[in-house]
């Protein structure tokens, strides 16, 4: 089983994580934040990781730390979990439509962290939510996690949607990225014969 648990304790956060990446997509997440909580939720359900993290953070200055901090610990457990990545499918992606909105996710388990992230979003807030956030997240993400990770909204005009299909279209491009290659279950898939490091 690619399990992992993750602490991370700093003065402004206070966060731990459990995953499986071989689950089914059960999940149990408090952040203090419901629509980020809503979003980490669409992402083990559709990824199939089942994810448990508990988030205590500065809400009271507001949600950028926790939102940041959560996206470092799911990405340091996707990688922790992973360990040499050896047998993985290693590239995913996913075209994620939600109504008028389209979203394209690519990823690259690389172990070479990249965000290129081509979304914008109509509105400055969901709720309380600031949209900017996002982008926080997933550049957290990326970088704990090893991913190369381009996220385009190709189109879309409503901003629940566009962030939702970006985490479906992460958790998809994840399922297909951690999958087991049969034909090379034992392999690192790289002609270098490790993830990580230069081109």
């Amino acid at each position: 089983m690619r399990t992992a648990e993750i602490e991370r304790n700093t003065k402004e956060t206070q966060i731990s994580a459990s995953l499986n990446l071989d689950g089914a997509g059960v999940y149990d997440v408090a952040t203090g934040i419901g629509f980020l909580d809503h979003m980490l939720e669409q992402l083990s359900r559709h990824s199939l990781i089942d994810l448990t993290l508990r988030a205590k953070g500065d809400l009271h200055i507001d949600f950028h730390h926790t939102t940041e901090d959560s996206g470092y610990v799911v990405g340091e457990a996707v990688s922790a979990a992973l360990g040499d990545r050896a047998g993985i499918q290693r590239y995913g992606h996913a075209y994620i439509p939600m109504d008028e909105t389209l979203t394209r996710v690519t990823l690259d388990l690389s172990n070479r962290p990249y965000l290129v992230w081509n979304v914008a979003f109509p509105t400055p807030k969901l709720g309380d939510f600031d949209t900017e956030l996002f982008k926080e997240w997933f550049a957290a993400f990326a970088q704990s996690a090893g991913a190369t990770l381009h996220v385009e909204n190709l189109y879309g005009a409503n901003s629940h949607h566009i962030a939702e299909s970006s985490f479906k279209g992460l958790a998809r491009a994840l399922k297909a990225a951690i999958a087991i290659d049969p034909r090379r279950s034992d392999a690192v898939p790289s002609t270098k014969g490790v993830l990580g490091g230069s081109m």
